[in-house]
């Protein structure tokens, strides 16, 4: 008996919540909010694109030490403002230089430079992963290089 009780209690309250959110929930909606809404999310389909003018540079044969630089040419090929926030590169021996926190109009172009010291042994390749406020949120560069070790007679001193 006290289970059938507590099942037709528990009927009850459910029904009584159903029978209470019948209100005509069209009724509830405010005109305003929606175009406001509507606006929101159309100003957030709006993003910058980072288009490059290459993704990978190849510095070809170089002797080892030998620093060596180029450049990332870049486009905010988007419709809002693209900002870099950060670059970093794969090691040390590879520094990025950009415009840090520096919103680019739509339409606009921008420089990476990335600096290699030269440093490693035969081929070696390097990655620069660049965050900005983009829908994929980072971009990948690559740089490579044959390094030529430096020549053995050179870095084993005078002969005795």
């Amino acid at each position: 008996m006290k289970k059938i009780t507590t099942v037709l209690s528990l009927i009850m309250a459910v029904t009584l919540v159903s029978v209470s959110c019948k209100d005509k929930a069209a009724s509830k909606i405010v005109a305003d909010n929606v175009e406001s809404a509507t606006d929101r999310d159309e100003a957030q389909k709006q993003l910058p694109v980072m288009s490059f003018d290459k993704s990978e540079h190849d510095f070809g044969t170089i002797a080892q030490g030998t620093p060596q630089e180029t450049v990332f040419t870049f486009t905010n090929t988007g419709n809002a403002p693209l900002i870099i926030t950060d670059a970093k590169s794969s090691c040390g021996c590879t520094i990025p230089e950009y415009p840090k926190n520096t919103p680019i109009a739509p339409g606009a172009t921008g420089e990476l430079l990335v600096k290699f010291n030269g440093s490693g042994q035969n081929q070696v390749t390097k990655t620069v992963t660049v965050t900005a406020n983009t829908e994929k949120g980072t971009e990948l560069l690559r740089i490579k290089a044959f390094v030529n070790p430096k020549d053995a007679a050179q870095t084993a001193g005078p002969v005795k």
